[in-house]
């Protein structure tokens, strides 16, 4: 689900392009400024035993304009970070708000090169679209991919098990032909969607979740169970873990990590300062 727009109500016109052409040095406009609103949703839903209370209308019924029009895979959303990046980067984590939020919950985490590209609302070929400019020209050592909660959602419109499947699969193979050690992370567990509330998606959850887990190990990468670590017996994310049953909040991120840093300890930087990583 997408928490907030990202962008401003105006937007700055791009560079102006040539009559001939469409295609222009910077497409993107200026970073919008911070979103007070957003910011407190953020630790509404990351603080633990915090009353949620969804917004009124579901952003996934807003229609696109503007830039988020223009830009519907979010290609401009990380540009300007990934061009301030120093020194090697050693894992990407691409994903949807569940990834985004994770670097709110702890920053600390996301350090020495570990970089964070999860994008709020976003589906798995909308993550496919930027994979080459937001993954892989960023050199990692491994690539962290978790995505399927706003497919299941429908948040880009109908779609397919195999499509979805597909998209995985497409994200997974170009890592792994620019030598970037693939890591897969199951759809964490969730029995219901605040931004679509007729939805019953625990099932399907835990299918695609099977499919996941057997690609992992028929390719040789490896699979990072979340589902089984934070599901309830109903199939849902308990309110120890979510404040809104879906995205997990600081006690939810903290057992993830855990298993996090497991699958990925071969290309995580050293402990220092006795932080623990």
């Amino acid at each position: 689900m997408a928490l907030a727009s990202t962008t401003p109500a105006s937007i700055a016109p791009v560079q102006a392009a040539p009559a001939d052409t469409a295609m222009v040095v910077d497409p993107c406009p200026p970073p919008a400024a911070p979103n007070s609103g957003r910011a407190a949703m953020v630790q509404t839903i990351l603080t633990p035993n915090t009353a949620f209370t969804p917004p009124p209308v579901p952003l996934r019924d807003q229609p696109l304009t503007g830039q988020a029009a223009r830009d519907w895979p979010a290609l401009c959303r990380y540009r300007t970070e990934n061009a301030a990046l120093t020194g090697p980067v050693r894992v990407v984590f691409m994903g949807d708000s569940i990834t985004e939020l994770w670097k709110a919950a702890d920053p600390d985490f996301f350090t020495g090169g570990v970089v964070d590209r999860g994008i709020s609302g976003q589906t798995s070929a909308q993550m496919v679209l930027r994979f080459q400019q937001d993954v892989v020209a960023l050199k990692p050592r491994a690539v962290h991919i978790m995505a399927g909660t706003n497919d299941v959602a429908g948040n880009t419109g109908p779609t397919t098990e195999q499509a979805y499947k597909d998209n995985i699969t497409a994200m997974a193979t170009l890592a792994h032909a620019n030598g970037i050690r693939v890591v897969i992370g199951a759809i964490p567990p969730a029995a219901h969607f605040w931004w679509a509330p007729a939805m019953k998606p625990a099932p399907q959850i835990v299918r695609l979740n099977h499919w996941l887990a057997d690609y992992a190990r028929r390719n040789g990468f490896v699979f990072v169970d979340y589902h089984r670590a934070l599901t309830a017996s109903d199939g849902s994310l308990p309110p120890s873990f979510a404040n809104d049953g879906v995205h997990p909040n600081r006690a939810g991120y903290a057992v993830m990590q855990a298993q996090a840093r497991t699958a990925l300890k071969p290309y995580l930087p050293p402990p220092s300062n006795g932080v623990r990583r």
